[in-house]
């Protein structure tokens, strides 16, 4: 819940209220009629104007909730759908966000528009939602025809550029990682580039690759990409699809964790199940553990907090090849980078030192 606010706040919302039940199923409005009652009141009270449930509701349960409590009725996947669409600049990211949010959009078309525009816009309704009002299923499935095809362009142009990069036998790595974990903050470090590193859920959405030097001299290129998160719908997952394509082709994958966050060990697990959905379980990883300097900070016992990053030992043999870093202070950084040419070399023999620094 603490994350659903979060992402709350990311999309501009303020929230001012939280409801929970325990529930053994599901039914017509998602809780029970008298949980949506004091939802109704809650809000009433707190004078709000959206609730937004930490679930993808389905187009059924958002009408009836809509109905019952005359308010606003968004779930998890509008949310982060709409957060995306506030994070994505390039071309492609903003074709991705549009298809994920047609795709989600759809079923819930069925003449059912009107009570968005009863509700107004704002949260789970920016991209199409302001748009599609009107539109019915035979423009938006054009819609994503159309979408599919642009991508599927973009995406011939980028698998060109990916064979360039194999011919160049420059190896790769891409950070991975929960999202807000630093990533993106690592990225700056070891490549002085200049990508968006703030404390937001998603705060990069579209993949970057910069060329590094290893301590050898030997090139490495280096990719951000967007930070995963729990609960990812079908739907979301297809925004990820330019990351997707640069995770299977890196040599290797650094996954970057909050070594401080309460809530680490169930973040690298979501990490290590998203990384398996996606075929990519046997890719070498190398366990990087960030914001050491928080540790430091609070007097922390590492031992211990790794121990409990870490359950069992050795989750996905991960931990004998992990490093603690602080890439906002740059601490351990030329040992990372060491690690990281151990491993390639470990992998594909001795590096060949060519071409020159700068980026890609």
């Amino acid at each position: 819940m603490a994350e659903l606010e979060y992402l709350a706040n990311t999309a501009g919302a303020q929230v001012v209220g939280t409801v929970t039940q325990r529930a053994n199923r599901l039914g017509s409005t998602y809780v029970g009629s008298g949980k949506v009652e004091e939802i109704r009141d809650m809000m009433e009270e707190l004078e709000a104007d959206v609730v937004i449930f930490d679930d993808e509701l389905t187009p059924t349960q958002q009408r009836n909730l809509e109905r019952v409590l005359e308010r606003k009725v968004i779930d998890r996947t509008a949310l982060i759908l709409d957060v995306f669409g506030q994070h994505a600049s390039t071309h492609e990211g903003k074709l991705q966000v549009e298809l994920a949010q047609h795709e989600y959009l759809l079923p819930r078309l069925a003449g059912q528009w009107s009570h968005l525009e009863r509700l107004g816009g704002g949260i789970g309704t920016r991209g199409p939602g302001e748009t599609q009002i009107e539109t019915d299923r035979r423009l938006v499935r054009n819609r994503l025809k159309k979408i599919k095809a642009d991508l599927d362009d973009v995406s011939k142009r980028r698998n060109i550029h990916m064979d360039r990069r194999k011919k160049s036998s420059i190896p790769m790595a891409t950070l991975v990682g929960y999202t807000n974990a630093g990533k993106s903050t690592l990225f700056n470090a070891l490549s002085d580039a200049k990508v968006t590193a703030a404390d937001q859920l998603f705060s990069t959405l579209d993949p970057v690759t910069r060329r590094i030097r290893l301590p050898s001299g030997a090139p490495l290129l280096l990719s951000d990409t967007v930070g995963f998160i729990q609960k990812l719908s079908p739907s979301v997952v297809a925004a990820f699809r330019a990351t997707l394509e640069e995770l299977s082709e890196s040599d290797i994958l650094l996954h970057v964790i909050d070594v401080t966050h309460p809530k680490a060990q169930e973040q690298t697990l979501v990490v290590q199940k998203t990384l398996k959905d996606l075929g990519l379980e046997d890719r070498p990883r190398l366990l990087v553990m960030n914001k050491m300097d928080l540790m430091v900070a609070r007097e922390s016992e590492r031992a211990d907090d790794v121990a409990a990053i870490v359950p069992n030992g050795q989750p996905m043999q991960e931990v004998a090849s992990g490093i603690l870093v602080s890439a906002a202070q740059g601490w351990n950084l030329d040992h990372l980078l060491h690690e990281i040419e151990e491993l390639l070399i470990s992998l594909d023999g001795p590096l060949t030192v060519v071409g020159s620094a700068g980026s890609n």
